[in-house]
């Protein structure tokens, strides 16, 4: 009998995946170990590895699709075997088809709020077995989600041509409309008596654009949104001498040149200032702590999670007990991490588990800003640029100098005012004297 692959769950909060291609084609022999394709989950884009030889029979889910956890993605057995999707599959889409008829209805509108109902919809346009050909024929056939973005566009389904099985308007359909709709309108606009020359690549020549919400970009939303609203942020921010730090790279960096010159390892601003951070954390240990509701927990390890942004977002891995590394161990881990990052390789547990986090937009040339708590942190530290500026010295005297601007957001359930201000306290004390890491 034919095997079913699923969707598997990948990551603690994962409720779908999006299909991203597949690596294997219908006919093709597959061994165990063999990669079939590749998965995009809420947090990274995961390999889906096969367990079973066999030839792959059929393929129920196109690259692009977005399907719910459990759903069939293919089948592997024998060639030339028939292929039976289970029984509880085919009785859920029959069901889900038979919803779609009963939601035609004017007096049944509750579907449109229930949040599954769009991927299955999706899901149920690629499953073969699917039963949308026992629809009367002056029924109309559309998905959900495709009917939802048609009452907000105010299109009308009628003039539009299903490109879905047995003619089904899917969310496609609709979208290819929408974005023709808006280009049509812009050609047609009436044209200024002398128009003046827009030079190519101009803003005047950028169109209105519709794109789904991805699973990175929809749970990067919830979990902001959540941390806004549930924890009571409050900021401290402190400007420190940039110089000392930017000296202590400079002279560390010669040096590892001299040591290894066929591999070098450069250390980064942001790898002396996770350093310092870990350094810090074990002085004010108060600040490495979770709220729990009817308890406070306070971490023995110390988890740097750092920000790296990547195409669809902002993803945080985590360097685990960053306080037990050195510089140059710290500098390797981190950079591994930012590869995988950088490549949707970031294995789950690499994402999770963090005490405390670390956001930097320097290098984007912005000065100061103030990050949303990562939950269940108690606090994120926010780097801005190194700015050029004339600075007062020890005697007073004034010349010219750099400054760094830090960023302390905290949760006031967890840290008050005075252990806030400690810790930012004691971390520029570290910067700005990097030698005191040594110790």
């Amino acid at each position: 009998m034919a095997t079913i692959i699923e969707m598997p769950k990948l990551s603690d909060t994962m409720s779908v995946g999006t299909l991203v291609q597949w690596h294997k084609k219908v006919g093709d022999v597959v061994t165990n170990g063999d990669i079939l394709a590749e998965v995009e989950t809420d947090k990274a884009t995961m390999e889906l590895e096969n367990f079973d030889d066999g030839t792959l029979l059929e393929i129920f889910v196109q690259a692009g699709d977005e399907v719910p956890i459990g759903s069939p993605l293919a089948a592997i057995g024998e060639a030339g075997e028939k292929v039976e999707l289970p029984t509880a599959t085919k009785a859920e889409t029959t069901n889900f088809n038979q919803d779609i008829i009963e939601s035609d209805k004017p007096q049944v509108d509750a579907m449109k709020d229930v949040p599954e109902l769009p991927e299955k919809a999706e899901l149920a346009e690629v499953i073969k077995d699917q039963t949308d050909e026992t629809l009367p024929d002056k029924r109309m056939r559309v998905s959900p989600l495709a009917k939802k973005i048609a009452q907000e566009e105010n299109i009308d389904l009628s003039n539009i041509v299903g490109t879905g099985p047995h003619g089904r308007i899917t969310k496609k359909d609709v979208l290819h409309l929408t974005k023709g709709s808006r280009e049509t309108e812009t050609i047609s606009t009436p044209s200024i008596p002398e128009p003046r020359k827009l030079d190519k690549g101009t803003l005047s020549d950028q169109k209105d654009r519709i794109v789904p919400v991805s699973n990175m970009r929809s749970i990067i939303a919830k979990r902001l949104l959540l941390s806004k609203s549930t924890i009571p942020h409050f900021y401290l921010q402190k400007e420190i001498n940039a110089l000392p730090l930017k000296n202590a790279r400079t002279a560390i960096n010669s040096k590892l040149a001299h040591i290894n010159k066929e591999n070098i390892i450069k250390i980064s601003i942001n790898d002396l200032i996770l350093k310092a951070c870990a350094e810090t954390i074990r002085l004010v240990p108060d600040i490495n702590s979770s709220w729990e509701e009817d308890k406070i927990r306070y971490h023995g390890s110390i988890h740097l999670a750092f920000g790296v942004a990547v195409d669809d977002g902002l993803v945080t891995p985590v360097v685990r007990n960053a306080d037990q590394l050195s510089l140059y161990q710290l500098s390797i881990e981190a950079k591994a991490l930012i590869s995988k990052a950088r490549t949707k390789k970031l294995m789950p547990d690499e994402m999770s588990g963090s005490t405390f986090t670390v956001t930097n937009l320097g290098m984007f040339g912005i000065d100061f800003f103030s990050g949303i708590i990562n939950p269940p942190n108690a606090a994120i530290l926010s780097i801005g640029a190194s700015v050029k500026k004339a600075v007062v010295d020890s005697t007073g005297n004034i010349q010219a100098g750099e400054t760094m601007t830090l960023g302390l957001s905290c949760d006031h359930r967890l840290v008050d005012g005075a252990i806030g201000a400690n810790f930012l306290k004691s971390l520029s004390e570290t910067l700005e004297n990097p030698a005191s890491m040594l110790v």
